[in-house]
């Protein structure tokens, strides 16, 4: 049974689940209320936003790059969505107008994504110079937008995006368990996901191999920026209003769930379900550090800890998997 768990979903599954199990025991008995249904019902409504987050940076990784804009991509994508709103009235705007600025939001987020992964394919800049600069550029565009303020002052049927629930399962946690899905059909059952892991395995080999690299480039930074969009629509949704700056605390978690659910931070090899499994590691550990008086700032220093330690981890592994080998 575990040997088929590891070959479906990944070597890492067992452990993190078992890390998770004992982070659980740990806070159901040393901080009060942690079981409680009302703080499960607050992770299970904190988890989405930066889990889609998590999936709109963990394909640019498999493919050997980075997608430092994402915070930027998404809040754009949210301002998009905003002006349309505002446009046709704000609080007394239809679903239509909704529809629209959706579509909007979407293609902000793609063309985004496709601007970076074309410089990046075409010409040849490396992704993290290519998206610092288009995170740079998409902060300074937000900002003269907003004059540096928020947009608020939405229609109350978004409140069931951001805060509703669908047969006592919150709807953020339902769309992102749509948007896991898709990815991990995408990276398993598509050749796009297979291309995607050949380019962070070995660009050269994978261009003679006859895989068409460029456009399999501009298509994955498209895609994560297609899901910062969503993350960014659901941002607003939880809100009510938008900033520029929105999650910026974010970035480097989505970085610490992707390498914690045990993706290479070199490319080629990862997994949707383990990252998965990681950020509600991760969404479990702040909450019962919150419990316990902990403010974020320290939850953020142990999320920082964590990302040491997984290194420190796959160090260790790599080095007895080479002595093992020098044995045999």
């Amino acid at each position: 049974m575990m040997d088929r768990i590891k070959q479906a979903f990944g070597p890492e599954v067992p452990g993190l689940l078992g890390f998770l199990l004992l982070v659980v025991v740990v806070f159901g008995v040393t901080a009060p209320n942690f079981l409680t249904g009302a703080n499960l019902g607050s992770i299970a409504f904190q988890l989405p936003e930066l889990g889609i987050l998590t999936l709109a940076m963990l394909i640019p990784i498999i493919s050997g790059g980075f997608n430092l804009a994402i915070i930027y991509t998404a809040n754009m994508a949210g301002l998009t969505l905003a002006f349309v709103l505002m446009q046709f009235g704000g609080v007394d705007a239809g679903v239509g107008p909704f529809l629209l600025g959706t579509v909007l939001a979407l293609l902000v987020g793609a063309l985004s994504g496709a601007a970076m992964g074309a410089v990046i394919a075409y010409i040849g800049a490396h992704p993290i110079l290519v998206s610092l600069a288009m995170m740079i550029f998409l902060r300074g565009l937000g900002e003269f937008l907003t004059k540096g303020g928020d947009i608020s002052g939405f229609p109350q049927y978004l409140a069931v995006l951001g805060h509703g629930s669908f047969l006592g399962i919150p709807v953020p946690l339902i769309l992102f368990g749509l948007c896991a899905l898709a990815w991990h059909i995408l990276l398993t059952r598509t050749r796009h996901g297979f291309a995607a892991r050949m380019i962070g395995s070995n660009l050269r080999a994978t261009t003679y191999s006859g895989v068409h690299t460029k456009r399999t480039l501009v298509l994955i930074y498209t895609l994560s920026g297609v899901m910062c969009a969503i993350a960014g629509i659901l941002m607003l949704s939880r809100f009510n209003s938008v900033r520029v700056g929105h999650g910026e605390a974010l970035l480097l978690v989505t970085v610490l769930a992707c390498f914690l659910g045990g993706v290479d931070p070199f490319g080629g090899f990862g997994r949707v379900v383990p990252v998965v499994i990681a950020l509600v590691v991760l969404q479990v550990l702040s909450s019962g550090l919150n419990l316990l008086g902990a403010n974020q700032h320290l939850s953020t220093a142990v999320w920082g800890l964590f990302l040491v330690g997984v290194m420190i981890l796959r160090w260790g592994a790599g080095r007895w998997k080479e002595r093992k080998r020098g044995r045999v």
